[in-house]
Protein backbone atom coordinates (compact mmCIF):
# COMPACT_ATOMS: atom_id res chain seq x y z
CA UNK A 1 0.00 0.00 0.00
CA UNK A 2 1.63 3.53 -0.72
CA UNK A 3 2.26 6.30 1.77
CA UNK A 4 -0.17 8.47 0.23
CA UNK A 5 -2.82 5.87 0.31
CA UNK A 6 -2.37 4.97 4.14
CA UNK A 7 -2.15 8.77 4.73
CA UNK A 8 -5.63 9.12 3.32
CA UNK A 9 -6.79 5.82 5.43
CA UNK A 10 -5.37 7.52 8.53
CA UNK A 11 -6.97 10.79 8.26
CA UNK A 12 -9.73 10.03 6.72
CA UNK A 13 -11.21 6.29 7.11
CA UNK A 14 -12.23 4.45 4.14
CA UNK A 15 -13.66 6.52 0.98
CA UNK A 16 -17.28 5.39 1.33
CA UNK A 17 -17.32 6.51 5.09
CA UNK A 18 -16.63 10.04 4.57
CA UNK A 19 -17.34 12.61 1.86
CA UNK A 20 -14.17 13.73 0.06
CA UNK A 21 -14.69 17.59 1.31
CA UNK A 22 -13.83 16.47 4.78
CA UNK A 23 -11.25 14.75 3.64
CA UNK A 24 -9.36 17.72 1.98
CA UNK A 25 -9.88 19.77 5.16
CA UNK A 26 -8.48 16.90 7.58
CA UNK A 27 -5.29 16.78 5.13
CA UNK A 28 -4.72 20.65 5.16
CA UNK A 29 -5.37 20.73 8.79
CA UNK A 30 -2.45 18.26 9.39
CA UNK A 31 -0.36 19.56 6.67
CA UNK A 32 -0.31 22.80 8.45
CA UNK A 33 0.69 21.45 12.04
CA UNK A 34 3.50 20.07 10.17
CA UNK A 35 4.53 22.88 8.44
CA UNK A 36 4.27 25.23 11.72
CA UNK A 37 6.26 22.68 13.97
CA UNK A 38 9.35 23.02 11.33
CA UNK A 39 9.07 26.82 11.34
CA UNK A 40 9.37 26.87 15.26
CA UNK A 41 12.34 24.14 15.12
CA UNK A 42 14.04 26.26 12.91
CA UNK A 43 13.62 29.65 14.61
CA UNK A 44 14.65 28.07 18.20
CA UNK A 45 17.56 26.53 16.64
CA UNK A 46 18.31 30.06 15.06
CA UNK A 47 17.58 31.98 18.36
CA UNK A 48 20.36 29.70 19.87
CA UNK A 49 22.99 30.30 17.42
CA UNK A 50 22.61 34.14 17.96
CA UNK A 51 22.51 33.85 21.55
CA UNK A 52 25.70 32.36 21.28
CA UNK A 53 27.36 34.43 19.32
CA UNK A 54 29.02 36.69 21.30
CA UNK A 55 29.73 34.59 24.49
CA UNK A 56 33.14 34.03 24.97
CA UNK A 57 34.23 31.05 23.57
CA UNK A 58 34.18 27.48 25.41
CA UNK A 59 37.41 26.31 26.80
CA UNK A 60 35.60 22.67 26.43
CA UNK A 61 33.99 20.29 24.11
CA UNK A 62 32.62 17.18 24.59
CA UNK A 63 34.63 17.26 28.31
CA UNK A 64 37.73 17.99 25.93
CA UNK A 65 39.81 21.59 26.60
CA UNK A 66 40.30 23.76 23.41
CA UNK A 67 43.87 24.18 22.09
CA UNK A 68 44.73 28.16 21.70
CA UNK A 69 45.01 28.09 17.99
CA UNK A 70 41.44 26.59 17.68
CA UNK A 71 40.22 29.19 20.36
CA UNK A 72 41.91 32.07 18.14
CA UNK A 73 39.88 30.82 15.04
CA UNK A 74 36.60 30.44 16.91
CA UNK A 75 36.93 34.16 17.94
CA UNK A 76 38.33 35.11 14.11
CA UNK A 77 35.23 34.00 12.97
CA UNK A 78 33.07 35.51 15.35
CA UNK A 79 34.94 39.33 15.19
CA UNK A 80 34.54 38.95 11.51
CA UNK A 81 30.89 39.18 11.38
CA UNK A 82 31.01 41.47 14.36
CA UNK A 83 32.72 44.46 13.05
CA UNK A 84 33.86 46.33 10.62
CA UNK A 85 37.66 48.83 10.99
CA UNK A 86 37.16 52.15 9.58
CA UNK A 87 40.34 54.57 9.61
CA UNK A 88 38.74 58.57 8.85
CA UNK A 89 41.56 60.82 10.29
CA UNK A 90 44.76 60.90 8.22
CA UNK A 91 47.23 63.23 6.04
CA UNK A 92 47.76 62.68 2.34
CA UNK A 93 50.93 64.19 2.64
CA UNK A 94 52.24 61.21 5.82
CA UNK A 95 50.14 58.88 6.59
CA UNK A 96 50.81 55.03 7.60
CA UNK A 97 47.11 53.79 6.42
CA UNK A 98 48.23 51.14 4.22
CA UNK A 99 50.67 49.11 6.96
CA UNK A 100 47.17 49.77 9.33
CA UNK A 101 45.12 48.23 7.19
CA UNK A 102 48.01 45.51 6.57
CA UNK A 103 48.27 45.06 10.50
CA UNK A 104 44.26 44.03 10.87
CA UNK A 105 44.28 41.79 8.04
CA UNK A 106 47.30 39.91 9.48
CA UNK A 107 45.15 39.62 12.59
CA UNK A 108 41.77 38.44 10.83
CA UNK A 109 42.29 38.23 6.52
CA UNK A 110 38.20 38.38 6.74
CA UNK A 111 37.98 41.51 8.97
CA UNK A 112 36.33 44.03 6.67
CA UNK A 113 37.77 47.39 6.72
CA UNK A 114 36.91 50.76 5.49
CA UNK A 115 39.37 53.60 4.48
CA UNK A 116 37.00 56.78 4.38
CA UNK A 117 38.83 59.97 2.98
CA UNK A 118 37.19 63.47 1.45
CA UNK A 119 39.02 63.31 -1.87
CA UNK A 120 40.92 59.85 -3.17
CA UNK A 121 44.27 60.22 -1.81
CA UNK A 122 47.29 61.61 -3.33
CA UNK A 123 50.02 60.14 -3.53
CA UNK A 124 47.95 57.12 -3.94
CA UNK A 125 47.02 54.44 -0.90
CA UNK A 126 48.99 51.61 -2.34
CA UNK A 127 47.99 48.02 -0.70
CA UNK A 128 49.73 44.41 -1.07
CA UNK A 129 48.14 43.12 -4.23
CA UNK A 130 47.98 40.14 -1.75
CA UNK A 131 44.85 41.68 0.22
CA UNK A 132 41.47 40.46 0.05
CA UNK A 133 40.44 43.65 -1.65
CA UNK A 134 36.76 42.15 -1.25
CA UNK A 135 37.60 42.68 2.70
CA UNK A 136 38.80 46.26 2.17
CA UNK A 137 36.72 49.90 0.95
CA UNK A 138 38.69 52.84 -0.33
CA UNK A 139 35.64 55.57 -0.07
CA UNK A 140 35.95 59.07 -1.23
CA UNK A 141 32.82 61.47 -0.03
CA UNK A 142 33.64 63.66 -3.00
CA UNK A 143 31.10 62.83 -5.87
CA UNK A 144 32.55 61.55 -8.51
CA UNK A 145 30.89 61.45 -12.08
CA UNK A 146 31.09 58.27 -12.79
CA UNK A 147 30.28 56.39 -10.10
CA UNK A 148 26.69 56.28 -8.75
CA UNK A 149 25.55 57.79 -4.80
CA UNK A 150 26.52 54.93 -3.08
CA UNK A 151 30.46 55.21 -3.99
CA UNK A 152 30.36 58.55 -1.62
CA UNK A 153 28.45 56.98 0.97
CA UNK A 154 30.67 54.90 3.63
CA UNK A 155 27.68 53.75 5.49
CA UNK A 156 26.72 51.13 2.46
CA UNK A 157 29.51 49.31 3.15
CA UNK A 158 29.23 48.53 6.71
CA UNK A 159 27.42 44.99 7.23
CA UNK A 160 28.12 44.33 10.64
CA UNK A 161 26.54 45.11 13.99
CA UNK A 162 29.50 47.13 15.41
CA UNK A 163 32.00 49.62 14.08
CA UNK A 164 35.74 50.35 15.30
CA UNK A 165 37.25 53.39 14.55
CA UNK A 166 40.77 53.77 14.39
CA UNK A 167 43.66 56.27 14.47
CA UNK A 168 45.92 56.29 11.62
CA UNK A 169 49.43 53.98 12.55
CA UNK A 170 48.06 51.91 15.20
CA UNK A 171 48.06 48.37 15.49
CA UNK A 172 45.89 46.23 17.42
CA UNK A 173 47.80 43.34 19.51
CA UNK A 174 45.09 40.57 19.03
CA UNK A 175 41.64 39.77 18.29
CA UNK A 176 40.50 38.33 21.62
CA UNK A 177 40.68 42.08 23.02
CA UNK A 178 38.87 43.63 20.82
CA UNK A 179 36.53 40.47 20.96
CA UNK A 180 36.13 41.24 24.78
CA UNK A 181 35.29 45.02 24.39
CA UNK A 182 32.85 43.94 21.68
CA UNK A 183 30.81 41.49 24.72
CA UNK A 184 31.55 44.25 27.43
CA UNK A 185 29.41 47.09 25.53
CA UNK A 186 27.10 44.27 24.67
CA UNK A 187 26.19 43.94 27.82
CA UNK A 188 26.17 47.11 28.93
CA UNK A 189 23.37 49.30 29.74
CA UNK A 190 25.29 52.69 30.91
CA UNK A 191 27.60 53.51 27.77
CA UNK A 192 27.03 53.80 23.76
CA UNK A 193 30.97 53.60 23.45
CA UNK A 194 34.29 52.34 24.35
CA UNK A 195 37.52 54.65 24.28
CA UNK A 196 40.21 52.27 23.91
CA UNK A 197 43.63 54.19 24.24
CA UNK A 198 46.75 53.92 22.36
CA UNK A 199 49.46 52.83 24.25
CA UNK A 200 51.70 55.72 25.62
CA UNK A 201 48.17 58.65 25.72
CA UNK A 202 46.91 59.11 28.76
CA UNK A 203 43.54 59.37 28.39
CA UNK A 204 40.99 62.49 30.25
CA UNK A 205 37.56 61.82 31.07
CA UNK A 206 35.73 64.88 30.72
CA UNK A 207 32.28 66.30 30.92
CA UNK A 208 30.42 68.88 29.33
CA UNK A 209 27.57 70.38 27.88
CA UNK A 210 26.05 71.00 24.79
CA UNK A 211 23.58 74.52 23.92
CA UNK A 212 22.34 74.68 20.61
CA UNK A 213 20.20 76.96 21.06
CA UNK A 214 22.80 79.40 22.34
CA UNK A 215 25.19 78.09 19.75
CA UNK A 216 27.40 77.40 22.96
CA UNK A 217 29.73 74.44 24.45
CA UNK A 218 30.99 74.27 27.65
CA UNK A 219 33.06 72.04 29.76
CA UNK A 220 32.12 71.39 33.29
CA UNK A 221 34.25 71.52 36.36
CA UNK A 222 34.95 69.54 39.81
CA UNK A 223 32.35 66.96 37.62
CA UNK A 224 31.74 63.39 38.39
CA UNK A 225 32.71 60.78 35.40
CA UNK A 226 31.91 57.30 37.39
CA UNK A 227 28.99 57.21 35.28
CA UNK A 228 31.22 57.91 31.92
CA UNK A 229 32.52 60.13 29.90
CA UNK A 230 30.82 63.01 27.31
CA UNK A 231 34.47 63.83 25.87
CA UNK A 232 37.69 61.86 26.12
CA UNK A 233 40.81 63.84 25.27
CA UNK A 234 43.62 61.59 24.07
CA UNK A 235 44.75 59.48 21.29
CA UNK A 236 42.16 56.61 21.42
CA UNK A 237 40.11 53.97 18.87
CA UNK A 238 36.16 54.39 19.42
CA UNK A 239 34.17 51.61 19.41
CA UNK A 240 30.18 51.44 18.93
CA UNK A 241 27.12 50.40 17.37
CA UNK A 242 26.45 50.23 13.33
CA UNK A 243 23.02 51.50 14.73
CA UNK A 244 23.92 53.97 17.37
CA UNK A 245 26.79 55.47 14.59
CA UNK A 246 24.57 55.81 11.71
CA UNK A 247 22.23 57.79 14.31
CA UNK A 248 24.63 60.85 14.15
CA UNK A 249 23.71 63.83 11.82
CA UNK A 250 27.36 63.75 10.28
CA UNK A 251 29.25 60.38 11.65
CA UNK A 252 32.27 61.25 9.23
CA UNK A 253 33.15 64.65 10.33
CA UNK A 254 36.61 65.13 10.36
CA UNK A 255 38.25 65.74 13.19
CA UNK A 256 36.38 62.61 13.62
CA UNK A 257 36.46 61.76 17.76
CA UNK A 258 35.79 65.40 18.91
CA UNK A 259 33.00 66.09 15.93
CA UNK A 260 31.86 62.10 17.63
CA UNK A 261 31.84 63.05 21.53
CA UNK A 262 29.99 66.70 20.77
CA UNK A 263 27.56 64.78 18.39
CA UNK A 264 27.01 62.32 21.50
CA UNK A 265 26.47 65.21 24.19
CA UNK A 266 23.35 66.18 21.91
CA UNK A 267 21.93 62.55 22.28
CA UNK A 268 22.92 62.04 26.14
CA UNK A 269 25.37 59.04 25.30
CA UNK A 270 28.28 58.24 27.61
CA UNK A 271 31.67 57.03 26.82
CA UNK A 272 33.45 54.44 29.11
CA UNK A 273 37.54 54.18 28.70
CA UNK A 274 37.75 50.34 27.96
CA UNK A 275 41.65 50.03 28.60
CA UNK A 276 41.91 46.05 28.45
CA UNK A 277 42.78 46.38 24.68
CA UNK A 278 46.27 46.67 23.92
CA UNK A 279 47.00 49.02 20.71
CA UNK A 280 50.13 50.30 19.80
CA UNK A 281 51.98 52.78 17.51
CA UNK A 282 53.03 51.18 14.37
CA UNK A 283 54.75 54.39 12.99
CA UNK A 284 55.76 57.80 14.15
CA UNK A 285 53.68 60.34 12.39
CA UNK A 286 54.84 63.91 10.93
CA UNK A 287 58.22 63.74 12.38
CA UNK A 288 59.37 66.45 9.53
CA UNK A 289 59.13 70.09 10.74
CA UNK A 290 57.07 70.75 7.75
CA UNK A 291 54.89 68.01 7.84
CA UNK A 292 53.97 68.65 11.45
CA UNK A 293 53.38 72.24 10.50
CA UNK A 294 50.72 71.06 8.01
CA UNK A 295 48.78 68.87 10.19
CA UNK A 296 48.33 71.84 12.53
CA UNK A 297 47.46 73.79 10.55
CA UNK A 298 44.95 71.49 8.47
CA UNK A 299 43.50 70.68 12.12
CA UNK A 300 42.97 74.10 12.89
CA UNK A 301 40.64 74.68 9.92
CA UNK A 302 39.20 71.09 10.39
CA UNK A 303 38.31 72.14 13.57
CA UNK A 304 36.44 75.72 12.35
CA UNK A 305 34.54 73.71 9.41
CA UNK A 306 33.15 71.22 12.64
CA UNK A 307 32.13 73.95 14.76
CA UNK A 308 30.64 75.66 11.65
CA UNK A 309 28.70 72.56 11.03
CA UNK A 310 27.76 71.73 14.07
CA UNK A 311 26.74 75.48 14.94
CA UNK A 312 28.97 75.92 17.75
CA UNK A 313 30.17 79.56 18.03
CA UNK A 314 31.50 79.84 21.66
CA UNK A 315 33.63 76.51 23.54
CA UNK A 316 33.92 77.64 27.60
CA UNK A 317 37.14 75.68 28.65
CA UNK A 318 36.78 74.44 32.82
CA UNK A 319 39.75 77.09 33.34
CA UNK A 320 37.62 80.15 32.11
CA UNK A 321 39.28 80.48 28.79
CA UNK A 322 37.11 80.85 26.01
CA UNK A 323 37.09 79.73 22.27
CA UNK A 324 35.26 81.94 19.73
CA UNK A 325 34.52 80.27 16.66
CA UNK A 326 32.18 82.86 15.32
CA UNK A 327 32.08 86.30 14.06
CA UNK A 328 34.67 88.98 14.37
CA UNK A 329 35.23 92.81 13.15
CA UNK A 330 36.77 91.07 9.59
CA UNK A 331 34.20 88.80 8.79
CA UNK A 332 30.51 89.46 8.33
CA UNK A 333 27.64 89.03 11.12
CA UNK A 334 26.43 85.18 11.42
CA UNK A 335 23.31 86.63 10.01
CA UNK A 336 21.79 87.92 7.01
CA UNK A 337 19.26 90.93 6.63
CA UNK A 338 16.43 90.30 8.95
CA UNK A 339 13.14 90.43 7.54
CA UNK A 340 9.82 91.24 9.57
CA UNK A 341 12.01 91.77 12.37
CA UNK A 342 12.62 88.62 12.48
CA UNK A 343 16.12 87.54 12.44
CA UNK A 344 16.96 83.83 10.27
CA UNK A 345 18.75 82.14 13.11
CA UNK A 346 14.83 82.24 14.94
CA UNK A 347 12.98 80.43 11.97
CA UNK A 348 15.96 77.70 12.88
CA UNK A 349 15.12 77.61 16.55
CA UNK A 350 18.12 79.47 18.36
CA UNK A 351 19.08 82.68 19.25
CA UNK A 352 21.58 85.52 19.10
CA UNK A 353 24.60 83.44 18.24
CA UNK A 354 27.44 84.83 21.52
CA UNK A 355 30.07 86.27 19.11
CA UNK A 356 26.97 88.56 18.14
CA UNK A 357 26.06 89.27 21.40
CA UNK A 358 29.73 90.19 22.08
CA UNK A 359 30.00 92.46 18.69
CA UNK A 360 26.86 94.84 20.13
CA UNK A 361 28.01 94.62 23.89
CA UNK A 362 31.73 96.03 22.65
CA UNK A 363 29.58 98.30 19.92
CA UNK A 364 27.22 100.07 22.66
CA UNK A 365 30.73 100.24 25.31
CA UNK A 366 32.24 102.14 22.37
CA UNK A 367 28.83 104.68 21.57
CA UNK A 368 27.90 105.44 25.57
CA UNK A 369 31.82 106.29 26.06
CA UNK A 370 31.58 109.00 23.47
CA UNK A 371 27.96 110.04 24.00
CA UNK A 372 29.05 110.43 27.97
CA UNK A 373 32.08 112.44 27.05
CA UNK A 374 30.65 114.66 24.46
CA UNK A 375 27.43 115.36 27.23
CA UNK A 376 24.58 114.12 24.87
CA UNK A 377 21.70 112.71 27.08
CA UNK A 378 20.51 109.69 26.11
CA UNK A 379 18.38 106.45 27.12
CA UNK A 380 18.48 103.19 26.23
CA UNK A 381 14.83 102.20 24.15
CA UNK A 382 12.58 99.86 23.71
CA UNK A 383 14.18 95.93 24.01
CA UNK A 384 17.04 97.19 24.92
CA UNK A 385 16.00 98.58 28.01
CA UNK A 386 13.74 95.71 28.28
CA UNK A 387 16.53 93.21 28.16
CA UNK A 388 18.71 95.52 30.94
CA UNK A 389 14.95 95.93 33.15
CA UNK A 390 15.03 91.52 33.00
CA UNK A 391 18.75 90.82 32.98
CA UNK A 392 20.92 93.74 32.94
CA UNK A 393 21.85 92.71 29.37
CA UNK A 394 20.77 92.39 25.85
CA UNK A 395 17.59 90.47 25.07
CA UNK A 396 19.03 86.65 24.04
CA UNK A 397 17.24 86.79 21.18
CA UNK A 398 17.81 90.51 19.86
CA UNK A 399 20.52 91.91 16.94
CA UNK A 400 20.60 95.02 17.38
CA UNK A 401 20.59 97.67 20.37
CA UNK A 402 18.13 100.86 20.39
CA UNK A 403 19.07 104.19 22.20
CA UNK A 404 17.14 107.65 21.94
CA UNK A 405 19.13 110.77 22.01
CA UNK A 406 17.65 114.32 22.10
CA UNK A 407 17.74 115.66 18.78
CA UNK A 408 19.11 118.62 19.61
CA UNK A 409 21.88 117.49 21.53
CA UNK A 410 23.53 116.29 18.05
CA UNK A 411 25.27 119.66 17.70
CA UNK A 412 27.72 118.39 20.90
CA UNK A 413 29.22 115.64 19.34
CA UNK A 414 31.28 115.82 16.48
CA UNK A 415 30.72 112.21 15.12
CA UNK A 416 27.00 112.53 15.15
CA UNK A 417 27.26 115.98 13.22
CA UNK A 418 29.62 114.44 10.83
CA UNK A 419 27.55 111.17 10.06
CA UNK A 420 24.37 113.67 9.19
CA UNK A 421 26.38 114.47 5.62
CA UNK A 422 28.27 111.34 5.60
CA UNK A 423 29.50 108.16 7.17
CA UNK A 424 32.85 107.42 8.46
CA UNK A 425 35.07 105.05 10.38
CA UNK A 426 36.42 105.69 13.49
CA UNK A 427 39.90 105.59 14.90
CA UNK A 428 38.31 101.92 16.49
CA UNK A 429 37.09 100.54 13.04
CA UNK A 430 33.23 101.73 14.03
CA UNK A 431 31.32 102.73 11.05
CA UNK A 432 29.18 105.74 11.82
CA UNK A 433 26.50 106.51 8.81
CA UNK A 434 22.88 108.05 8.46
CA UNK A 435 20.30 105.28 8.15
CA UNK A 436 18.58 104.64 4.58
CA UNK A 437 15.80 103.57 5.98
CA UNK A 438 14.82 106.81 7.69
CA UNK A 439 15.50 109.92 9.94
CA UNK A 440 17.97 108.09 12.31
CA UNK A 441 21.26 107.03 12.73
CA UNK A 442 23.42 103.56 13.34
CA UNK A 443 26.57 102.53 14.60
CA UNK A 444 28.45 99.18 12.65
CA UNK A 445 30.94 97.37 14.28
CA UNK A 446 33.00 97.02 11.20
CA UNK A 447 32.66 97.64 7.56
CA UNK A 448 32.81 93.72 7.46
CA UNK A 449 30.03 93.13 10.51
CA UNK A 450 27.16 94.66 10.34
CA UNK A 451 26.27 94.40 14.17
CA UNK A 452 24.86 97.92 14.99
CA UNK A 453 23.08 100.20 17.50
CA UNK A 454 20.49 102.66 16.34
CA UNK A 455 20.62 106.39 17.59
CA UNK A 456 16.75 107.64 17.57
CA UNK A 457 16.47 111.33 18.21
CA UNK A 458 14.01 112.73 19.55
CA UNK A 459 12.10 115.78 19.83
CA UNK A 460 9.54 117.49 22.92
CA UNK A 461 6.92 118.92 21.51
CA UNK A 462 3.77 120.26 24.26
CA UNK A 463 5.37 117.61 26.96
CA UNK A 464 5.69 114.71 24.59
CA UNK A 465 8.72 112.78 23.08
CA UNK A 466 8.42 112.24 19.79
CA UNK A 467 10.12 111.70 16.24
CA UNK A 468 10.28 112.01 12.30
CA UNK A 469 10.31 108.06 11.73
CA UNK A 470 8.41 105.06 12.73
CA UNK A 471 9.38 101.55 12.25
CA UNK A 472 5.91 99.79 11.93
CA UNK A 473 7.41 96.10 12.60
CA UNK A 474 8.48 97.49 16.30
CA UNK A 475 5.43 98.44 18.02
CA UNK A 476 6.65 99.59 20.79
CA UNK A 477 7.62 102.61 18.83
CA UNK A 478 5.80 104.84 20.23
CA UNK A 479 5.43 108.50 21.83
CA UNK A 480 5.66 108.89 25.45
CA UNK A 481 5.64 112.05 28.33
CA UNK A 482 8.90 113.75 28.30
CA UNK A 483 8.66 113.44 32.20
CA UNK A 484 10.53 109.78 32.09
CA UNK A 485 13.69 111.59 30.79
CA UNK A 486 13.49 114.47 33.84
CA UNK A 487 15.59 113.24 35.47
CA UNK A 488 17.52 110.15 33.18
CA UNK A 489 18.77 107.55 35.72
CA UNK A 490 21.53 104.60 35.29
CA UNK A 491 20.34 101.09 34.86
CA UNK A 492 23.15 98.32 34.68
CA UNK A 493 23.65 97.27 30.75
CA UNK A 494 25.78 94.45 29.63
CA UNK A 495 28.84 95.13 32.53
CA UNK A 496 27.78 99.36 31.95
CA UNK A 497 25.86 101.93 33.83
CA UNK A 498 24.32 103.43 31.26
CA UNK A 499 21.34 106.33 31.12
CA UNK A 500 17.94 105.11 31.14
CA UNK A 501 13.95 106.78 31.63
CA UNK A 502 13.22 107.42 35.85
CA UNK A 503 10.82 104.79 36.11
CA UNK A 504 11.68 102.17 33.32
CA UNK A 505 8.48 99.15 34.99
CA UNK A 506 6.11 102.46 34.02
CA UNK A 507 7.99 103.42 30.67
CA UNK A 508 8.31 99.72 29.78
CA UNK A 509 5.03 98.90 30.30
CA UNK A 510 3.56 101.97 28.67
CA UNK A 511 5.25 100.48 25.48
CA UNK A 512 5.08 96.99 25.85
CA UNK A 513 1.46 96.03 27.76
CA UNK A 514 1.59 95.59 31.75
CA UNK A 515 3.64 92.85 33.32
CA UNK A 516 5.86 92.97 30.61
CA UNK A 517 9.38 92.84 32.60
CA UNK A 518 7.87 89.76 34.67
CA UNK A 519 6.27 87.87 32.15
CA UNK A 520 8.52 87.52 29.46
CA UNK A 521 7.19 85.77 26.31
CA UNK A 522 10.35 83.97 24.45
CA UNK A 523 10.29 83.25 21.18
CA UNK A 524 10.65 79.31 19.71
CA UNK A 525 9.15 78.43 23.11
CA UNK A 526 8.34 74.50 21.50
CA UNK A 527 11.89 74.56 19.87
CA UNK A 528 11.66 72.76 16.37
CA UNK A 529 14.92 71.34 16.74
Amino acid sequence: MSLMKMFRLTICGPRERTSLRFCRRHRCLVTAVLVNLLIFFYLAVLQHRRSHILQPPSRQISGKRISDGDKEIIIQKNTERLVTVIIRDFEEFDNDVVSTVKSFHDLNSLLNVLVICDKLPYPPLLFDKNFDHSRLQVVSLTMNPLKNLSFTRPETFIHTPYVFIVPDSTKLADMESLYSAISFLKKSVNFHSLALPVAGSHLECLLAKVDIKRWTMEYLVDSDTKMGCDVVMGDHALLITKQHFLQLADPFLKPFSVSFHIQSILRKWKTFIFDNVGLTVHKILYSEPHHRWKHKHNTKLRLMNMYKKLGIKLVQHSDGRKEWHGCTKETPRCFGTVENDMPEYLYQGRWTPPCCLRCLRDTAKHVFKILDKCGVRYWLEGGSLLGAARQGDIIPWDYDVDVGIYQEDIEKCENLKQMKTESFVDDKDFVWEKAIEGDFYRVQYSESNHLHIDLFPFFSRNGTMTKHTWMKSHRQDTEFPERFLKPLTKINFAGMNVSAPNNVKEFLELKFGIGVIESPKYPNAEDPL
